[in-house]
């Protein structure tokens, strides 16, 4: 099946574990964002384009847009008061013509081409898809508020989620509108997708796919993109 697929970034919030808000941040000669804007620009696959973002940076954000996806229809909408009401707000914004989306944190400005077009390719009506990588630390459970440990986790069959994250925009609409409909809020879309009874595969990355979080880690993802840049150019 073809399908027609939106990309969703999500570039709100005020970024407090980093300090301050770091969509525009920069990293390596361009606002973090862009990075993420400029792949999905690249892609032949894509055609539609929706950033969830803080008011003020409206006029940034479409600047960037037309910068480095300027192939790409895009619109620009308020982010909500969490990540979910975000991608929520973005989805609304989906144009029709578009059969499947997906959400990726605009954060995360390593992902790679051939990751997504994994992802893109595992989407049907009824299943979903997420770029993972295998937990390689041993999780343990330690119930709040205390410190002991209840019980560790089987490792084996642990994987730490990213993004992007892939459904067919009707799978991603209906997750979100039952989970609001319910009350429940959840940290990414594929948990939302679970809920619904779509079959949501894992992808694994094939690299670097780190998120900007704190500090520290604009400067290790700033070092990567520049080694990555210097392998290009050889």
């Amino acid at each position: 099946m073809s399908l027609r697929f939106a990309a969703i970034v999500v570039a709100a919030g005020r970024g407090e574990r980093f300090g301050r808000p770091k969509q525009l941040v920069e990293v390596a000669g361009r606002p973090l964002v862009a990075w993420s804007i400029a792949l999905f620009g690249s892609l032949p696959e894509l055609a539609d384009l929706v950033i969830a973002t803080e008011g003020e940076y409206f006029e940034a954000m479409h600047r960037l847009a037309e910068t480095y996806a300027a192939r790409l229809t895009t619109a620009v909408v308020a982010g909500g008061a969490t990540r979910q009401a975000s991608v929520r707000n973005a989805l609304a914004a989906v144009p029709e013509r578009c059969d499947a989306v997906l959400v990726h944190d605009g954060a995360r400005p390593l992902v790679r081409a051939d990751d997504v077009r994994a992802g893109m390719a595992a989407v049907r009506p009824g299943a979903g898809a997420l770029l993972a990588t295998p937990v390689v630390d041993t999780i343990k459970v330690v119930p709040r508020p205390g410190r002991t440990v209840a019980r560790t986790l089987e490792r084996s069959e642990l994987w730490a989620a990213q993004t992007p994250q892939f459904a067919t925009l009707a799978d991603l609409r209906r997750a979100h509108e039952t989970a609001l409909r319910e009350g429940i809020e959840a940290t990414d879309d594929a948990m939302l997708l679970e809920r619904a009874g779509v079959e949501v595969s894992v992808v694994p990355s094939s690299g670097e796919n780190l998120k900007v979080t704190l500090r520290g880690d604009r400067d290790l993802v700033e070092a990567l993109l520049r080694e990555r840049a210097l392998t290009v150019e050889k």
